[in-house]
């Protein structure tokens, strides 16, 4: 896929999410939004994956765990565009009996997901038990995450940030969306983060940086990043990122973190992006 469609791609996705949010009156529009590019990226360039041949173990495929659970719109969003589920099945986001939960979980069967998460500060963990296991079985694929910023507030992160460097676990790409915003406000105000890439290097990984708004920007660097696997050390991804990117009034602050809009609001976010897919 390229640039051009892939841009269009994260535009739809943007659509989907705003749809999904508004139609459950429930959701997490602010940092979806800010990542549809990254996952965009992720499921429709970088990923080596089998959509219609899902399975639980992921054998000789890439795999991804969404460990701030709570942007699922993005997340669902791409999987159904990617062709894991049917995209009508958006339309059921948060609602009674549906497989699309405000926070993934794979109880429900849903092609894609493979571990429950939004208790924040668990995927890093998971990813590095997956990433063992990679390496036990003689698999050349990678395992990627992606963390919120505020989620590096909990201690697990750096737990298992410490076990990878120790057990060179080095087919593991962990992208850290660094937005500067959390759910009570900017990350700065309630624990800050301090110099993340010389904590990250501290604790033994090789650290990139990206502006994760910009599709080439992104592509660029994630393949960066491929090129650093295998020598020994983990490798992490600092993303900056704007919450609620595409949409101007959710842009800025994070007030649109966890809130839905109204139906003037949807109205006003959808007029400002394209629908190049067409919708569900």
């Amino acid at each position: 896929m390229d640039i051009s469609t892939l841009k269009d791609t994260a535009t739809q996705v943007r659509r989907d999410i705003i749809r999904m949010v508004h139609g459950a009156s429930s959701g997490h529009p602010g940092g979806s939004l800010g990542c549809a590019d990254f996952m965009t990226a992720l499921y429709f360039k970088i990923l080596k994956q089998n959509p219609k041949e899902f399975n639980m173990n992921g054998t000789d495929e890439d795999l991804f765990f969404l460990s701030n659970g709570h942007i699922s719109p993005v997340w669902y969003s791409v999987l159904a565009r990617a062709g894991y589920f049917d995209t009508k099945e958006l339309s059921t986001f948060r609602k009674i009996d549906t497989r699309l939960q405000g926070h993934p979980t794979p109880e429900e069967g849903l092609p894609g997901v493979r571990v429950a998460s939004g208790s924040l500060g668990q995927g890093l963990s998971v990813a590095c038990g997956a990433a063992l296991t990679k390496k036990l079985n003689k698999e050349d694929n990678l395992v990627y995450t992606l963390h919120g910023d505020g989620e590096l507030q909990e201690g697990q992160i750096w737990e298992a940030a410490m076990f990878a460097a120790a057990k060179k676990i080095d087919n593991i790409i962990a992208t850290v969306d660094y937005n500067g915003k959390q759910i009570d406000g900017p990350v700065d105000n309630i624990i800050p983060l301090g110099d993340l890439r010389a904590k990250w290097e501290s604790f033994g990984w090789i650290v990139f940086e990206m502006d994760g708004n910009k599709m080439e920007e992104v592509l660029e660097t994630i393949e960066q990043a491929q090129k650093a696997t295998g020598n020994k050390k983990p490798v992490v991804i600092l993303m900056r990122t704007e919450m609620g990117y595409g949409v101007d009034f959710m842009m800025g602050t994070h007030k649109w973190h966890g809130a839905a809009p109204n139906d003037e609001q949807a109205e006003n976010a959808l007029s400002q992006l394209s629908e190049t897919l067409g919708d569900y």
